[in-house]
């Protein structure tokens, strides 16, 4: 979940871009970064947010004609400066910077400890450089000294290094993402496009076994067997200043009102108003499964509880299971059935696993993700994209929003017979000018005024809305760090009614007129019976809007468009509570935004 960055054959302004190019990534974490630079192999560290590393650069005033830079996300070892990388050997000959796990790590470590080597921090990646220098005294030449170092190494892992007298840049990838910038005269190696995309659009996705030697003349892929590899460098749609606040004050906010927009995106020219049919040519050929398995993690795993929810009321047997628990506590699985890893990323390491599990037992498997050539897009038989655009803000917004439209544009394409799609197809071709109303008119921030001192906040709703449900207690904790919880409405009284108080008030979503938002009805008075304020999320077709204490209205729709609309009025409820409080919005807490580790 650490972002790396590199860059060789820009001269002087290598700083420049390694500092850039770690601001880009520092969703993927903020407990430390450091860069080190060649050829005076000066490495400069710090812990804290990359503000802490920006004070040391500007300084010391270092300089370089290549290096390598990191932002961490701590696994192993608290976040100090010790623990920051880039990480060296005993003499600074080697620095080293990684993304991953290094899953033998600690006898590796055990190894060098006994041929006297001494560790300076609690990572495992201090076991790599050291490696290195222990091959380079053998007699091995840089590049040699590398690879053989990359053959002893177990697990997951994003690897980039410089070593003195060699005005390389030496990266591998296994497991965990890397991608590698084709400048016109210069070289760049990052965790994800943005981080170099307002020099170069040219990209390669590396694969697994992976391996990039980058000097200031180009680069060179080779494989494990240390054979050359050709590779295709492809154009990202996107442009640099897609990726930044535009004015706003976080990333959050401006990912949420950039919604509209992204759901036209995933929906555009992937149906038929007049016929009332959707296509979605990526997987036209795909037969009807005889069930369907969902595997995700986070709010993607909300927006598969949502398909599964969809898919069961057209007749297909669907359930969502978390990513982390699918691979080692595997469902049955019959050939019919097809397995959908949804994975904003694609680099998801739990719904990577998840995926690898299912196709090894022979079934179909697809991906449902926003980054084009992912490892999960790759991998999968089959990848739809929900083309949302880039999200830097750590807490999903318009990717989830995306999903939903996904999981629907997915679904009616799986099922087979007739069906006039007009009236679905009409609330999803509404849903921009639909979420916009929400945006221009919502009264979530005067909520956050009275409501803001609560001590918990509780979520609720049935079927497809306990999605949305699990999703705004999400968001509320994650980033104001306040307690909540989401169920669907008829738990409340198998347990969490105990809690409710007159200082928990209730977000309970209400949509449509039918049985199950009469029973949630039911629910709203449950909770006030205990004291408790509720606000009702509704589009005002049943009496919520009568019977709760607040509303947040939404405009009328199709039932299986609402819970769009109503996550919206959620997230900008937590939005504005996090604001409140004064919260790091856009890098909560011991969170990061791709989650590239078991």
């Amino acid at each position: 979940m650490c972002g790396i960055v590199g860059c060789i054959g820009r001269g002087d302004g290598t700083v420049d871009v390694l500092m850039a190019g770690l601001r880009s990534l520092e969703y993927r974490g903020y407990d430390s970064a450091g860069i080190a630079l060649g050829p005076s192999m000066r490495v400069l560290r710090k812990s804290g947010e990359l503000d802490e590393l920006a004070e040391v650069v500007e300084t010391t005033e270092p300089t370089g004609t290549y290096g390598i830079g990191h932002t961490r996300w701590s696994t192993h070892g608290p976040p100090n400066d010790r623990n920051a990388h880039p990480h060296t050997d005993e003499t600074g000959r080697v620095a080293v910077v990684h993304n991953g796990i290094i899953e033998n790590y600690a006898e590796l470590k055990a190894e060098l400890q006994e041929g006297g080597v001494t560790f300076t921090s609690d990572t495992d990646t201090e076991v790599v450089p050291h490696l290195i220098a222990q091959a380079l005294d053998a007699g091995d030449d840089p590049e040699t000294a590398f690879h053989n170092t990359v053959d002893r190494l177990e697990g997951s892992y994003a690897i980039a290094a410089i070593i003195d007298g060699s005005e390389t840049i030496y990266a591998a990838r296994q497991g965990s993402p890397l991608v590698v910038g084709v400048g016109d005269d210069c070289t760049y190696l990052a965790s994800d496009v943005p981080a170099f995309v307002e020099h170069t659009r040219d990209v390669v996705f590396l694969e697994d076994g992976h391996r990039v030697i980058a000097t200031k003349t180009g680069y060179t892929i080779l494989d494990g067997d240390r054979e050359p590899v050709d590779v295709d460098v492809e154009t990202v749609s996107y442009t640099a200043e897609a990726t930044g606040k535009s004015g706003y004050d976080h990333y959050m906010l401006k990912e949420i009102h950039e919604q509209p927009t992204a759901l036209r995106q995933c929906f555009s020219g992937r149906s038929d108003a007049l016929a009332g049919t959707v296509t979605l040519e990526e997987i036209d050929e795909i037969p009807q499964p005889n069930a369907v398995q969902f595997v995700a993690c986070g709010t993607s795993y909300h927006a598969a509880l949502y398909g599964a929810a969809i898919l069961r009321e057209m007749g297909i047997p669907a359930e969502a299971y978390l990513a982390s628990e699918y691979a080692l506590s595997p469902p049955p699985l019959t050939l019919g059935t097809l397995v959908v890893g949804i994975t904003q990323s694609g680099e998801t390491a739990d719904t990577l696993a998840a995926l690898r599990d299912a196709k090894s037992r022979g079934v179909n498997t697809l991906a449902l993700t926003n980054t084009v050539n992912s490892t999960a897009a790759r991998e999968c038989d089959h990848a739809v994209y929900i083309r949302a655009g880039p999200e830097i803000g750590v807490a999903a917004t318009k990717t989830f929003s995306s999903q939903l439209v996904g999981c629907n544009l997915l679904a009616e394409e799986l099922v087979d017979g007739p069906r006039d799609l007009r009236p679905l197809i009409e609330s999803l071709r509404n849903l921009p000018d639909d979420v916009q109303s929400i945006l221009d008119s919502s009264a979530a921030e005067e909520l956050v005024e009275e409501y803001g001192g609560s001590d918990a906040y509780f979520f609720i709703g049935r079927g497809t809305n306990v999605a949305v449900a699990l999703e705004g207690a999400l968001k509320c904790k994650e980033i104001s760090y306040e307690h909540a919880e989401g169920f669907p409405a008829g738990e409340l009284k198998h347990g969490p009614l105990a809690l409710v108080t007159p200082d928990t008030p209730v977000f309970a979503v209400v949509t449509g007129d039918d049985e199950r938002a009469r029973k949630t009805l039911g629910n709203i008075k449950e909770v006030q019976a205990r004291g408790a304020p509720v606000i009702a999320v509704t589009d005002g077709k049943s009496n919520a809007a009568e019977i709760a204490d607040e509303t947040l209205m939404i405009p009328e729709t199709e039932e299986r468009a609402a819970p769009v609309l109503a996550n919206v009025q959620l997230q900008l409820f937590s939005y504005h509570l996090a604001d409140a409080l004064g919260r790091p919005i856009d890098k909560p807490r011991n969170l990061a935004k791709s989650v590239t580790v078991e």
